[in-house]
């Protein structure tokens, strides 16, 4: 249970882990605002003094989610000497991310396929566009620096790249077993590897 008188923003903190905790043992769009106030161990008028709908809850999460994935992904790529180590330190930072935060894809993916554009959903389309220009810029930079074969086309790399690890994710939700993606990761990005860099 956690503490009831926390500064506002810890207790966004608080409220961002507890929706991604339920979100990794239920579907995301079943948590209510009641079932977030009990895992917190606080009332739903505790909730409501911080967060004025279940929207505003969703649009912290995502929030988050993109500040903290994103921050993850530039500290991974800024260690890598070449491009392509930079891609797959980049590959390896989001599994990784995923691993520890099972609840993320579920609410990612049940935010995307809304048919109606949300505040969350608009927000989660936006981490999607910042994640895939650091993305291109790698690629970029692989073929200006002659690791990544010049004639590839980049908008499709991008879209492979993302592909295999939507694909991972789907598979280790499926299985029930959250680890399966950082098993299979290692060999999944050999072949994106052998796909893209410049032959010799």
């Amino acid at each position: 249970m956690q503490p009831k008188h926390l500064p506002a923003d810890e207790r966004r903190a608080v409220t961002v882990e507890a929706v991604l905790e339920l979100a990794a043992q239920q579907n995301p769009s079943n948590i209510t605002t009641a079932a977030i106030a009990k895992h917190m161990g606080v009332t739903q008028g505790a909730l409501f003094r911080h967060f004025p709908s279940k929207e505003a809850i969703l649009e912290s999460v995502m929030d988050w989610v993109a500040d903290r994935l994103l921050a993850r992904i530039d500290k991974a790529v800024h260690g890598a000497s070449t491009p392509l180590l930079a891609l797959e330190a980049m590959f390896m930072a989001h599994v990784a991310f995923f691993v520890e935060h099972p609840g993320i894809p579920r609410m990612l993916f049940g935010e995307l396929q809304r048919a109606e554009m949300t505040a969350p959903k608009r927000m989660a389309q936006k981490m999607l566009r910042r994640y895939r220009e650091r993305l291109v810029a790698l690629i970029e930079d692989g073929k200006l620096k002659g690791q990544v074969s010049s004639n590839i086309d980049t908008a499709a790399v991008g879209t492979l790249f993302i592909g295999m690890i939507q694909g991972l994710v789907m598979q280790s939700l499926l299985a029930g077993e959250v680890q399966l993606i950082r098993k299979e990761a290692p060999g999944v990005f050999s072949l994106f590897q052998l796909a893209i860099e410049a032959r010799t």
